[in-house]
Order: structure tokens, then C-alpha cells, then sequence
């Protein structure tokens, strides 16, 4: 029988196809595998061959091209982020990734080819970014290169990302319960043999209970170890020692020598050691995958929130259901109570209740009414609604959320980095000392060298220092998600741990951003009714919190063009008119009349001056606690705005807030946030206005609110999901709490192992002993770690829906 080169599996007898890799024919099974391997040989990538761990899926059928439905922009609104200038990056769950060779192969063959700008594939979750210029290459033909290489593209929300996981965790469980009956059987064999020892059991007896313990340890080692023997090969074969290698050298090591003594005689066989290792080492890796299933569950969840379906009111009045990825901004919808909200949008009738709760972590319904924002996904509770649509696909908050997360899970933080780099000496360093102990028990007593080298091999494996980090770190940014704080970058939690200064903005953070005018002072010849209207075309599409306070205009300006910190320029009925800051219309209107108010935004065209605006704005009520606690925590609070100086004292007068700045442009607060590092300080900066996304690419750690701008929460590491500032003290405890708890896990993985090390190798701990001993302490971390995403009760803070964590 003979075995595909590509895809593993039988070549049929009247097939002879073959493609020469390394100089040698290689045969494939079908006209499609010897189509992929021509592929990677001709493009110099056939090293893949040598590195992968497991045989390439077969490729799809060169008939099937469901791919060039992708390349439909309404689709594409799912899973692809347009960027500027016509490119995007699509999210992508790449079915068929066995190893990180899969990976290499992948980004490898893409990134030449023309269009593609970058791609990063994560090998552990299967899940990669594809960003490329859509002009100069459609979706479809970077898919269908992908599928060609033998691997299933399928957009990141379709029903294939649950089913990988589901495969995943449904292959690790097969495992599981076949190393646990395999090790309860092997067991009690042994435990015959050991008494047997005792009481002289007959060698006919012996020799059955070793043949029937090797019976059932051989399918234990084979299926339920594979991943570990899988594991070691890809270390060794790219030259990176792993926690695997040890692993593998122990558990090959003991089962050869058991064999050896099974048909040839000897002292000890070792199969319930091995059989016991496996089953303790797939249940802490089973947990492990079970911690980061639940950190993908909440973005899976995400994007099963929008509904398939929507009720669209006609302009004739009457109602149609369609799909809701056909709606189109402008479009009216009825939802009706027990419905989820189809798209991002304004309540134009009705008054209901609406659970938001999977979005902000919020737990109590909130009120909606005329004028109120609803966000896509939120769930109607009480009474219908009609919504006119504003944001719809990748425009919509849960897209946004959605990119954060998968942004988030294709990084590694530099902690976890450290810690690879960490066990990778200690696994070198193992290696070499089970090399001298073997060496030095072969002079004492050469009957139990093996044995001991076992137990130092077993009780040395770092899987408990690997699993140190990112334990922890996963299930405190899964917990901060649930309860409404998105951490989007992966070394997020270790700045904030670590942050000294917060600056804030105003208008939008500080405040609720619910701005109404109290007073339109007319400056020229223009009544109120005409300069309101004036500038609301102006502000017609800007998503400053100012805009919101102007009426809704029946068009936008012409010629609109924002000036970030200052004011918006923009046509209206042929005349050029800005809206803003004095100087900003003064370049335009001349020089400003005497006696404008210093706290108005203010209206001028080529004419003259028109109209000063005063709006009013309320605190957030929580404002002044969470300020409180955060001095409490040794951080020190700035604010940092664009408004008035009156203003801008009048709010740091309420919070005492001792450092203010006002009238600051973008590069003004990045000039104050560089002072800040100058001084020594790791700031963090929280915003929510597009003025405000330079400064926040500029912080040490930036925070978004969630309510914000798309540009700023892209820009940001975090989003409040939910607009509690509360939760900026709760994200410094749990960050500095995670800290301490990787601090806690690398000091119980090593110290446990600088423990068991001399125990072990002086011989005072077997084998048995040494697996359960390691499987106990990467339990013992797993399960420290998963501590995180405990919540405590009876605090203010889960009182008022956020569950905060115990210390």
C-alpha cells in the first residue's frame, strides 16, 4: 500500500502519478494533490515537507468555486474591514492547520503574490488576517490559492469556525477517555504484578499481566500521546526544543523499555507510568484548550448576535422581510419585542426596554426611546420599535468589536514570548542534566538508570511553566470582556499593571457627551432658525460629540473637511462657512466681534461672523468615584481637552483634577503625553473623538470609549465597552492581580521543579509518582489562573453590573 506524498492518504492501484521533491518522485493520489505539490515546489516552499507534523488536507475540487461569491461586497461586510484606498483585511478561518510548517506555508505563498500586503496565521487557532489591496486583486483568487495548497478558507462568523472547535474539543475528549480507561486497566494490572512481586507470583502469570498491560497501553501511547509525539518532532525538526521533547523522550522511553522486558525479560516494566503520564498530561492540556475555548466563545457569540433576518418598512407602508445583511443606511425597521436589533441605528418611534448585556457586560435592561442610539445585537424586551438604520455590516459595533477581538488572539504579548523563550533554556537544561544523570546511575547501578532518567525527565517537563502566562492572561482579558472592558492587544494587561498617569479627555469620557445647545447668540445679519440650519450641515455626518447637539440637517454640507481639534469647513448654498473654534473662524470670518463668549462654539462663513452656540453637558455620575479610585491605586489623573479653558476648570474643579490643559489640538496632547513619559511616567490616555486618535496611538496604553468614534477604537488597546469609568480602576486591579498571579505560576512551575529535580535524581521518586506530581502541578496553574475569571460579590461595582474580582 502505498501513501500520497501530500495528503496521506492511499494511492489507488492504477495511479501513477508522482511530482519530484528533493530530486526524488514522490506519488500523490489524485490530479489535485499532484497539482498542490507542483505549486509549493515551484514556488521554493517545498522546505514545508520537511516541517509539517501531519499529512496536508487533500485539495478541494478545482470544479468547486464557491469562492467567487466572496468577492460580493454585501458579503463581505461580515468578515472583511475596509481599509483606505481601497484595501481590506479579511478575517479568515483556515480549516485543515496542523502545525506552525502550515502557517509558513501559507503566509509564505501569499505574501509574494500581487495584491497582498500582509497575512499573519495563527497555527494554534487556525485563524489569520488577510490584508490586500482589493483593486489590484479580488478576495476570490488569494482564496482559491489557499484552497490549492490544500487548505479550507472560510470567513471568520460562519457556521465553519464553531465547527472546528467543536472537532477540536470532541478529538481532545476521544483522547482523554482513552487514556483514562486505558490507565484504570493498566492500573490494576500493575497493581497483580506488584503484588505478584511480593508474594512470588508464577513468571507464566507475570509474563500474561505485562502482555495484557502492553495490549492496552500500545492504543493509549499511539492515539492518545500523538499529539505529544507530533508535538517533539515539529520542535526538533525546526530546531526549537519544546516542552513536547521531554515529554515524548519519557513516555517513547518507557514504553520501548516495557516492550524490551514484555518479550525479552526483565525486571520492571513501566506501562502504567506511561498510560498514567498521558492521561494526567491530556487533562491538563484538555483544560487549557478549555480555557481558551471560552475566551473564542464570547467572539463566536458576537457574531451570532445580529439576526438573518429583518422587517423593512416600505415606503409604501407596507412591511417586507428580508435578510438583514441586505439593509442599506437610511432604511426603516420594525422590531418587535423578543427581537434582536438587525443593525446600528436611532429610535425614530416607540419606547421599549433593550438587554445589552453581551455587548457591555450592562446586566439590567436599559430604557430606549425616540432619539435613542440602539446598537446591532441588543435584544428588544418589552414593546416594538421602529429604527432607522445608520450603521449596518462592517460599519456596525459588533463588526468593530468583532476585528478587536480576532486582532487580539493573532498577537502574542511580549509575557508569554519571555516565557517560551524561558522554557525553551530550562528544556535544553533538562535534556542535559537527564544526560548526566543517566550517565552517573550507569556507574552506580546500571538497573536503574532508566528508571530514573524517567522519573527526572517526567518530573522536570515545563508544562507547567508554559502554561504559566497565557492561562492567565487569557482568562483575565476574557473576564474583563464579559464584564465590559475589550482588551484588543496583547500587552495591554502588563502596561496597564504597571500604568502611573491617566490622562482623559473630556467631552465624551469625563462627560456623557449628550450635548443639547441652551443658547444661540446670532453675531450678524442671520435670524437663529437660519444659522441653526447652517450648522447642522456642517456637522451633518461628523460623529464629534458636538454634531450630536445640532438638529438632524436634510443634507450635508458640500465640500465638508474636518480640521481634528479645530472646527469643520464645509458649502452651503454656494457660501464657504466654518463651525468651531474662535481662531479656527476667525481665518475665514475676519477678526472675531468683541465680547464672544469663551465657552461657544461658533459659526462664521465669508461674509462674516454668524452665531455663537452655548451647549451644556452633563459628568458622568461615576466619574468622581472612579477618579477617586484610581488616586486610591497611586495613579495620578490630567485632563487633556480641546474646549475652553473655562469649561475644562469648571470639570476638573468638580473631579479634583489638579493638571488640566484646554484649547489643545492632536499634536498639543501628544506633546503633553510626551512630557509625561519624559518625567518617567507609563501613561495611559482615555478618549472617544477622532481628534483624539493621534494621542491615543501615541500612549503606553490607550483606552477607547466604547460609544466613541470607529477611528479611536481602532486606534485603541482597550474599549469600554461599556461607558462606566468605574471599570478603568476595576482593569488596573485585575490587570496588576494577573501580574501576580504569572509571578505566582512561574514560581510554583520552577520551584516544583527545582524540588523534584535532586529528588528524583538521587532515585527517591518512581516514575508513577513523578506523572502525577507533574499533571498536579500544571493543574494547579490552570486552575490559579482560571481564579481570574471568578467573580466576587457584595462589591459596589457588582452591585451596579460589574463583577469584580477578589484580591
Amino acid at each position: 500500500m502505498v501513501s500520497c506524498f501530500h495528503c496521506g492518504d492511499t494511492v489507488p492501484p492504477d495511479e501513477h502519478r508522482t511530482v519530484r521533491i528533493d530530486d526524488k518522485p514522490r506519488p500523490v493520489c489524485c490530479i489535485g494533490c499532484q497539482a498542490a505539490a507542483t505549486f509549493i515546489r515551484d514556488a521554493g516552499l517545498d522546505d514545508f515537507y520537511r516541517y509539517r507534523t501531519a499529512p496536508t488536507p487533500q485539495p478541494e475540487d478545482g470544479g468547486r468555486d464557491e469562492w467567487s461569491l466572496l468577492d460580493d461586497g454585501s458579503l463581505q461586510q461580515d468578515f472583511v474591514e475596509p481599509l483606505d484606498d481601497g484595501r481590506g483585511e479579511a478575517r479568515l478561518l483556515i480549516e485543515g492547520i496542523s502545525c506552525a510548517a502550515c502557517s509558513w506555508l501559507i503566509e509564505h505563498a501569499l505574501t509574494r503574490e500581487e495584491g497582498v500586503e500582509q497575512i499573519r496565521v495563527n497555527p494554534a487557532s487556525g485563524r489569520a488576517l488577510l490584508r490586500w489591496d482589493a483593486a489590484r486583486r479580488p478576495l476570490s483568487e488569494l482564496l482559491r490559492l489557499i484552497a490549492a495548497l490544500g487548505f479550507t478558507p472560510h470567513p471568520v462568523g460562519s457556521e465553519a469556525a464553531a465547527g472546528a472547535a467543536e472537532r477540536e474539543r470532541s478529538r481532545a475528549l476521544k483522547r482523554l477517555a482513552v487514556a483514562g480507561l486505558g490507565m484504570m486497566q493498566v492500573m490494576m494490572y500493575a497493581v497483580a504484578l506488584y503484588l505478584g512481586a511480593v508474594q512470588a507470583m508464577e513468571p507464566l502469570y507475570q509474563d500474561f499481566l505485562r502482555l495484557v498491560s502492553l495490549l492496552v497501553a500500545t492504543p493509549v501511547l499511539f492515539y492518545a500521546g500523538a499529539p505529544f509525539f507530533q508535538g517533539a518532532t515539529r520542535d526538533l525538526r525546526a530546531r526549537r526544543p519544546g516542552m513536547d521533547v521531554p515529554v515524548a523522550l519519557a513516555m517513547g522511553g518507557a514504553y520501548a523499555w516495557s516492550l524490551w522486558v514484555t518479550f525479552r525479560g526483565g525486571e520492571e516494566v513501566y506501562f502504567d507510568s506511561v498510560t498514567m503520564f498521558i492521561f494526567f498530561l491530556s487533562l491538563g492540556r484538555y483544560a487549557e484548550m478549555a480555557a481558551r475555548h471560552r475566551a473564542g466563545a464570547l467572539g463566536e457569540a458576537l457574531s451570532q448576535l445580529l439576526p438573518a433576518s429583518a422587517l423593512r418598512l416600505q415606503p409604501d407602508g407596507t412591511e417586507q422581510r428580508i435578510a438583514a445583511r441586505h439593509l442599506r443606511v437610511g432604511d426603516v425597521v420594525i422590531i418587535a419585542p423578543g427581537e434582536s436589533v438587525p443593525a446600528d441605528g436611532v429610535v425614530i418611534a416607540g419606547q421599549s426596554r433593550l438587554d445589552e448585556s453581551m455587548l457591555s457586560g450592562e446586566s439590567e435592561p436599559l430604557p430606549r426611546g425616540t432619539g435613542a442610539r440602539l446598537v446591532g445585537g441588543s435584544l428588544n424586551l418589552e414593546h416594538p420599535l421602529r429604527m432607522r438604520v445608520e450603521q449596518v455590516g462592517a460599519d456596525t459595533v459588533v463588526s468593530a468589536i468583532g476585528r478587536l477581538l480576532e486582532r487580539a488572539a493573532a498577537e502574542r504579548p511580549r509575557l508569554a514570548q519571555t516565557a517560551e523563550r524561558v522554557g525553551r533554556v530550562f528544556v535544553i537544561a533538562v535534556l542535559v542534566v537527564a544526560a548526566l544523570i543517566a550517565l552517573v546511575w550507569w556507574q552506580i547501578d546500571p538497573s536503574r538508570a532508566l528508571p530514573v532518567v524517567l522519573a527526572t525527565l517526567v518530573v522536570t517537563c515545563p508544562c507547567a511553566l508554559s502554561l504559566a502566562t497565557p492561562t492567565a492572561l487569557t482568562a483575565a482579558t476574557t473576564r474583563l470582556a464579559r464584564d465590559g472592558l475589550l482588551i484588543s492587544r496583547p500587552d495591554t494587561l502588563e502596561n496597564l499593571a504597571r500604568v502611573d498617569r491617566l490622562v482623559l479627555d473630556k467631552t465624551g469620557t469625563l462627560t456623557r457627551g449628550q450635548l443639547r445647545i441652551t443658547e444661540t447668540l446670532p453675531l450678524g445679519a442671520e435670524d437663529e432658525s437660519a444659522c441653526l440650519n447652517i450648522a447642522a450641515q456642517l456637522e451633518q455626518g461628523s460623529e464629534h460629540p458636538l454634531a450630536r447637539a445640532f438638529p438632524r440637517a436634510p443634507r450635508a454640507a458640500e465640500e465638508q473637511r474636518y480640521q481634528p481639534g479645530a472646527g469643520v469647513q464645509g458649502r452651503v448654498d454656494g457660501q464657504r462657512y466654518r463651525i468651531g473654534r474662535a481662531d479656527y473662524v476667525a481665518a475665514l470670518a475676519g477678526p472675531p466681534p468683541a465680547g464672544l463668549p469663551a465657552d461657544a462654539l461658533l459659526l462664521g462663513g465669508e461674509q462674516g461672523w454668524l452665531a455663537a452656540f452655548r451647549l451644556a453637558d452633563q459628568l458622568r455620575p461615576e466619574a468622581a468615584v472612579a477618579l477617586d479610585e484610581l488616586r486610591g491605586l497611586g495613579l495620578r489623573a490630567a485632563m487633556a481637552s480641546g474646549d475652553a479653558a473655562a469649561t475644562v476648570a469648571a470639570v476638573a474643579r468638580q473631579l479634583r483634577i489638579d493638571e488640566h490643559a484646554a484649547r489643545l489640538d492632536p499634536a498639543q496632547k501628544l506633546e503633553r503625553l510626551a512630557e509625561y513619559r519624559r518625567r518617567g511616567e507609563l501613561v495611559a490616555m482615555i478618549g472617544d473623538g477622532v481628534n483624539d486618535a493621534p494621542v491615543l496611538a501615541g500612549a503606553d496604553v490607550s483606552i477607547a470609549m466604547g460609544g466613541g468614534t470607529a477611528l479611536a477604537r481602532a486606534s485603541s488597546d482597550a474599549v469600554l465597552l461599556r461607558e462606566d469609568l468605574r471599570l478603568l480602576p476595576h482593569g488596573v486591579r485585575l490587570a496588576r492581580r494577573t501580574l501576580r498571579i504569572i509571578h505566582q505560576n512561574m514560581a510554583w512551575a520552577l520551584g516544583y521543579n527545582l524540588i523534584g529535580l535532586p529528588l528524583a535524581a538521587v532515585g527517591l521518586v518512581p516514575p508513577w509518582l513523578a506523572a502525577i506530581g507533574m499533571s498536579a502541578s500544571s493543574l494547579i496553574v490552570v486552575l490559579n489562573s482560571l481564579r481570574l475569571g471568578r467573580a466576587a460579590r457584595n462589591t459596589p461595582l457588582a452591585a451596579a453590573g460589574v463583577t469584580e474580582a477578589r484580591t
